[in-house]
């Protein structure tokens, strides 16, 4: 029965990749731990298990016995759902993720509006649950995090049409294959139109979308204590937690596809099938990670006036200015 065997393997693929996701997720928390403590002259966690491995599981089952507190006057229905609406959106992006040559769990022609769409979806768990939390820290982060979507996510899907216009598909999967055949091929380095400006406005953009330093208003510690989840307590503050996390791992996927060329190796000469695709996928995630961790530990926050200036005076003019470039050398040079 080909229909039975069809839905084995999709749920089998579903669990391994729903699996090394929450993994990645887990131990991401202690790598930032590990490098931002080496960047700063100190040695991180080392209590729990060996160097600290254990870490991650000791915080895990902390917020999982910890008190679940509902402030009085919140909102309880959308206090609840809102961490749900930031973190299911997180993970289903993805089942579009292709991590090799054999496909992602879903291979659908517009993966890249797929994303685009959890993207913004995910922002409301976090305007609701500032807005739910009925204190005046919280609404302050939930605000900002709104402000903050409408300006770097027009700059994020603006600096994605360069490397459709070259690729011709909004299939991630097709974007990928079309970059085999070494580095100079990937699109932040590709012949007519390298996309290495629209690359860092990705990155700018990856960053204030997942409000990590130096974009990380919503949250702003030494201003809003917590942001928009100051009020949140045990698994719920866990979910937003693991959303946020989950969110970085989606745009160094994303990324990697797009400009670095996904699974393809960096020569022609190198295999990039099966296994092997994994094998030059995740150094290229991990790398785009790793960018994280060094700017949080470089730069310090932004104020918030300069925020909104460097994503709708900078940001967004060089996007629409790499489009109109990247469109007059794919159309003279085809």
């Amino acid at each position: 029965m080909p229909d039975l065997m069809s839905v084995v393997t999709t749920l089998a693929m579903i669990v391994v990749v729903f699996g090394a996701v929450l993994l990645h997720v887990a131990y991401l928390t202690y790598f930032e731990r590990k490098v931002l403590g080496h960047m700063q002259d100190r040695l991180g966690p080392m209590e729990v298990g060996y160097h600290g491995l254990l870490q991650p599981i000791a915080d895990g089952l902390k917020l999982f016995f910890k008190e679940d507190i509902i402030p009085t006057g919140a909102n309880k229905i959308i206090f609840t759902v809102a961490p749900i609406i930031s973190l299911v959106p997180a993970l289903i992006a993805f089942a579009v993720i292709p991590f090799s040559d054999r496909g992602p769990i879903a291979d659908i022609n517009i993966a890249i509006l797929y994303i685009l769409a959890l993207s913004s979806i995910g922002a409301y768990g976090i305007l609701l649950g500032g807005w739910a939390s009925n204190s005046k820290y919280s609404l302050l982060g939930g605000l900002r995090s709104a402000a903050q979507v409408i300006s770097y996510e027009l700059a994020l899907g603006m600096s994605l049409v360069g490397v459709l216009l070259l690729s011709g598909s909004l299939s991630l999967a097709a974007i990928a294959q079309g970059q085999a055949g070494g580095f100079w091929h990937w699109y932040a380095f590709a012949f007519p139109a390298p996309q290495f400006v629209a690359f860092v406005i990705y990155l700018l953009s990856a960053i204030a979308e997942t409000n990590r330093l130096p974009f990380d208003l919503p949250e702003a510690e030494s201003e809003l204590v917590a942001g928009f989840f100051t009020e949140y307590s045990g698994m719920r503050f866990a979910f937003f937690f693991l959303a946020e996390y989950a969110n970085m791992i989606l745009v160094s996927c994303v990324g990697a596809i797009l400009f670095l060329g996904g699974w393809q190796a960096p020569f022609d000469f190198l295999p990039s099938t099966g296994w092997w695709g994994v094998f030059w996928f995740l150094p290229k995630v991990y790398f785009l990670l790793f960018l994280f961790f060094w700017i949080r530990a470089t730069l310090p926050r932004l104020r918030y006036d300069q925020l909104m200036r460097l994503g709708w005076k900078i940001m967004i003019p060089l996007a629409l200015a790499n489009i109109l470039i990247t469109s007059f050398l794919a159309f003279v040079t085809r």
